[in-house]
């Protein structure tokens, strides 16, 4: 147990062990067998997210679940084959206007839910970005300045959706107010750190905790206020002075009737890499489901401990596996190149390997895509930075130009698993053979 070739097969399985981990629909199967679905006149079913198709389509094959209508939005290519609820394929991350004229859809379904119906909902990650609804005064290509503005400064999910939530007509719980009075049953991927419900897709059918002000105060911390559109800031100014409602918050009386259950999350999948691991006879150690922080950093990170358990096997001795999960941030240094979170820790990882023998860093995303690109994300070992020299290819210009896609496609080192169905954030894994 020790070849960079057998150690790579070895981490590819552990993560396909955390996707297979990840997969909603059966969850969603035992969770909704708990309940009475005779007792409603219309079911109708809407979401948004990345892997939201598979989860409408396990609902569809609940028994019992007679399916009036719905509408789910999802990103381009997250599709899956469904006979009672429409798909709509939209822009991520930064909202389309597919994604505005779904989430006029959906507003509007929730509103026709009366009394005796249920509105099912399917949220998972991504769903902030595809359920763009505009609060009064604000348009759709206001929302996608200040995401693309927010996004290139390095502001983590909890800041963004935060922003999101006070420039909607429909996040921070407001589709549980457009649903009132009918039940609402919120199925939820979790994709955030600590599995904050408010805060997964911006947290639709769930009280809000945040605040005009505490949206303002972020945008002031980046230095955005004079960046973003003049409408952005002048809802933001009159809602942190009280002009503007707040978005519905604990206690308000549209949620008596809504039931929020996450289906899935980043630790489950990480507890089946673990037992993977275990399973191929590696010393495994979980360090965190809870990792954030700026990707290159927390990669040098990884790379130390394999640097440690190489030379004085602590924290555990080799064969070892370490698996961490959670979801870093990108700061742009150049902005021109092409990649992701997780193919940008592997490039900063493998610099910090480099020359090591038997060490491979794996890092991917559980929804199948890395930034604005076809890969997962990526695998490395202590050979890639001299093989990528032969080839002309430079770590470290890569990492100067945040083009890691364009640093591993050559070498072969992408990880391509295509839409998987899920999305319960990050995944790294490391071996010291």
């Amino acid at each position: 147990m020790g070849s960079e070739v057998q150690l790579r097969r070895h981490a590819l399985r552990i993560f396909r062990a955390a996707l297979t981990a990840a997969d909603p629909r059966e969850a969603i199967l035992r969770r909704m067998r708990r309940y009475n679905l005779r007792r409603f006149q219309n079911i109708y079913l809407v979401g948004a997210g990345k892997a939201s198709a598979r989860m409408a389509a396990a609902l569809e094959h609940v028994p019992g679940l007679r399916i009036t209508g719905g509408l789910v939005n999802v990103k381009y290519g997250h599709t899956a084959p469904l006979r009672w609820v429409e798909l709509l394929e939209c822009g991520h991350p930064v909202p389309d206007e597919n994604g505005l004229a779904g989430a006029k859809r959906i507003a509007e379904i929730a509103r026709q839910a009366g009394r005796r119906d249920l509105l099912l909902c399917v949220i998972s990650g991504g769903a902030s970005a595809l359920l763009p609804l505009p609060a009064e005064g604000i348009s759709l290509a206001d929302k996608q300045a200040t995401t693309e503005a927010l996004l290139a400064c390095g502001a983590d999910i909890h800041e963004l959706n935060t922003i999101r939530k006070h420039l909607s007509a429909i996040k921070g719980g407001q589709l549980a107010r457009l649903a009132w009075p009918a039940t609402v049953i919120a199925l939820v991927l979790a994709d955030v750190i600590g599995d904050d419900l408010d805060v997964i897709g911006s947290g639709p059918t769930v009280p809000d905790r945040s605040t005009f002000a505490g949206a303002l105060e972020i945008v002031r911390r980046y230095g955005l206020l004079e960046r973003v559109p003049g409408n952005v800031r002048e809802r933001l100014e009159r809602g942190g002075a009280g002009e503007i409602e707040e978005t519905p918050g604990p206690g308000d009386p549209a949620f008596a009737r809504v039931r929020n259950v996450i289906v899935g999350s980043n630790r489950i999948a990480v507890d089946a890499a673990a037992r993977a691991s275990r399973a191929l006879g590696y010393r495994t150690l979980v360090l965190s489901t809870m990792v954030q922080g700026e990707t290159r950093d927390v990669a040098r990170v990884h790379a130390a401990i394999a640097r440690e358990i190489r030379a004085s096997g602590h924290p555990v001795k080799p064969p070892a596996c370490i698996i961490s999960g959670g979801e870093t941030t990108v700061t742009l240094c150049d902005g021109h190149g092409l990649g992701g979170r997780n193919q940008e820790f592997v490039l900063a990882a493998a610099r910090d390997i480099a020359g090591m023998e038997n060490v491979v860093v794996l890092s991917a995303g559980t929804d199948g895509t890395d930034g604005p690109t076809d890969a997962a994300g990526a695998i490395a070992d202590g050979r890639t930075v001299a093989r990528a020299s032969e080839m002309g290819l430079s770590a470290a210009e890569g990492l100067a130009r945040n083009d890691s896609y364009h640093f591993f496609e050559p070498l072969g080192d992408l990880i391509r698993t295509g839409p998987t169905g899920t999305n319960v954030m990050d995944v790294h894994v490391v071996m010291v053979g």
